[in-house]
């Protein structure tokens, strides 16, 4: 009997890597197809499975961006797992290369499929964030598929993404499924200090996911295919993908329980509101995420796990400290030192602090709301109000409304519930008729701003994405909310209707790879 082949690209990635160990486990019933750079250190992750070279594993070196070398990756596969980003800080720095990298690829593969004539065979998974949801601070901070695609101000990682999933929903393909990841905890996150780590508030909150469930979703998702064991009604749809409860907490929870590792239990008079920014990051609660768990069984770990490898990340010098921490003066200097660190970091390129000093008051305006609110901001986060961090089990859950009866049978569907969650979207539906229970095929709308453009059900009501061409040109938000009900719900509860409205040109969007890439000589983007 032919095995399973699955193509991976992205394993030399911190969840590829994580995933294409779990794979590997099942390499009697799968081969598995890696997709790498030929760079060194890709060659060093995939030489520890020297061993299964030749006998289950086969490695195609190549460039994603390459519509040519991708055509070749997904030939005689029956599974392509999509893992392959560059993700942020790099992508921040970098959000050209973003594009072309998240973008590009995504579309090559999409193609070569097609171009293979298995557009109805291969089951396609793509990896999508939590980030195209953007800021959902509390009270609005639980979420599930369907809210408001809103990629946060300056983050181009989740544009590149947002413009991928939108491909990938309209792509044609039979099979295709888009999990969106949270944040992979695990010891590749205790390395992280990078700029990044600013713009994201104490009082956000992520539903966070060990690398290793991770990986043993992706496994079980293989596993399921293999035997036949996931439903017809499975695919075509996005997933949240978290932890579960165990792995929920907001950021000076992290921060607190890190640093209660070395004895330091005064972390925010150690911390400064005018560095750390209020708004403008990502995360939620999943209401939601339990789909996955129920039909894959994944989760093992809590966030336990994090602090465990981060303890053992921090070694014997947390030992050390624990000990001094009730000296006299210790937890003073404890905080100086804290609070130069992130300084550092907040002049450095991407930083806050750098970048309040060079683009001024619409970069204060995005993660501030404000420059009158951030110049009225104390020193330390112990000198605001406790209500800043009110326990989030005290929240009511605000469940956004998707502008139809989401409850029903997806069969039902009917032509005036696209029109009336169109129509709460600020727009018009254009198409006269529709097929009653069909998300697939595109109907034409018109958005507030008088963009006309052809999109499905699947892509507007279940994924909660919106004109592509207000997307595509700016971060615009405080202007669509007036327009838009079904965007005001995760605008205003975040933004006063006073607070000064900015609109945030996008210097790097989705045509752009195609203006300046386009080349069959160059055998680029197809």
């Amino acid at each position: 009997m032919r095995k399973q082949r699955v193509l991976l690209t992205g394993a030399t990635g911190s969840m590829g890597e994580e995933t294409l160990a779990a794979l590997i486990k099942d390499i009697d019933i799968q081969d598995i197809v890696v997709f790498a750079i030929d760079s060194e250190r890709d060659r060093s992750v995939i030489a520890k499975y020297e061993e299964f070279l030749g006998s289950g594993l086969e490695v195609i070196w190549g460039d994603l961006t390459s519509y040519y070398d991708c055509r070749r990756a997904v030939r005689n596969v029956d599974i392509v797992l999509h893992l392959a980003a560059l993700v942020s800080p790099l992508a921040d720095k970098n959000p050209q290369l973003a594009m072309e990298v998240n973008l590009g690829s995504t579309y090559n593969l999409l193609h070569a499929i097609k171009e293979e004539r298995k557009e109805n065979d291969i089951k396609f998974l793509y990896i999508g964030t939590v980030a195209e949801t953007g800021d959902r601070l509390p009270p609005i901070h639980w979420g599930r598929i369907g809210d408001p695609i809103k990629p946060s101000i300056y983050d181009y990682y989740a544009v590149s993404k947002v413009a991928a999933e939108r491909a990938v929903i309209e792509s044609g393909l039979k099979y295709w499924v888009s999990f969106r990841q949270t944040g992979i905890v695990g010891s590749g996150m205790t390395k992280i200090f990078e700029p990044i780590i600013l713009h994201n508030p104490l009082n956000n909150v992520l539903e966070y996911i060990s690398d290793s469930d991770s990986a043993e979703l992706l496994r079980s998702f293989c596993r399921q295919i293999k035997e036949n064991e996931i439903p017809e009604e499975f695919w075509q749809h996005c997933y949240n993908m978290g932890g579960g409860d165990t792995n929920r907490a907001s950021g000076i929870e992290l921060y607190e329980r890190v640093f209660a590792i070395v004895g330091f239990h005064r972390v925010r008079e150690a911390l400064e509101p005018k560095v750390i920014a209020s708004n403008n990051f990502h995360g939620q609660y999943f209401l939601d995420s339990y789909k996955l768990e129920e039909q894959f069984k994944f989760r093992t770990n809590s966030l336990d796990y994090f602090y465990k490898e981060y303890a053992k990340r921090i070694g014997r010098s947390a030992k050390w400290i624990y000990k001094m921490r009730n000296w006299a003066g210790v937890q003073k200097l404890i905080a100086w030192i804290i609070r130069r660190l992130f300084r550092s970091l907040g002049k450095r390129k991407g930083g806050t602090i750098r970048g309040v000093k060079q683009l001024g008051e619409p970069y204060i305006a995005a993660y501030w709301g404000s420059k009158e609110y951030w110049e009225s901001l104390p020193s330390s986060f112990a000198e605001l109000p406790d209500e800043l961090f009110r326990p989030l089990n005290l929240y009511d859950v605000v469940e956004i409304d998707h502008g139809y009866d989401d409850t029903k049978p997806e069969s039902e569907l009917t032509y005036e519930d696209v029109k009336a969650a169109v129509e709460f979207r600020g727009g018009e539906l254009l198409s006269k008729s529709m097929q009653t229970g069909n998300w697939q095929n595109k109907l034409e709308m018109r958005c507030a701003f008088g963009h006309e453009f052809s999109a499905s059900p699947r892509l507007i009501l279940h994924a909660g994405h919106g004109c592509p061409k207000c997307e595509n040109k700016s971060w615009n938000y405080g202007n669509r909310a007036k327009f838009n009900k079904f965007l005001a719900q995760v605008w205003y509860p975040l933004h006063p209707e006073n607070e000064p409205v900015f609109e945030y040109e996008k210097t790097v969007h989705p045509d752009i790879i195609f203006e300046n890439n386009v080349s069959p000589k160059e055998d680029r983007f197809i």
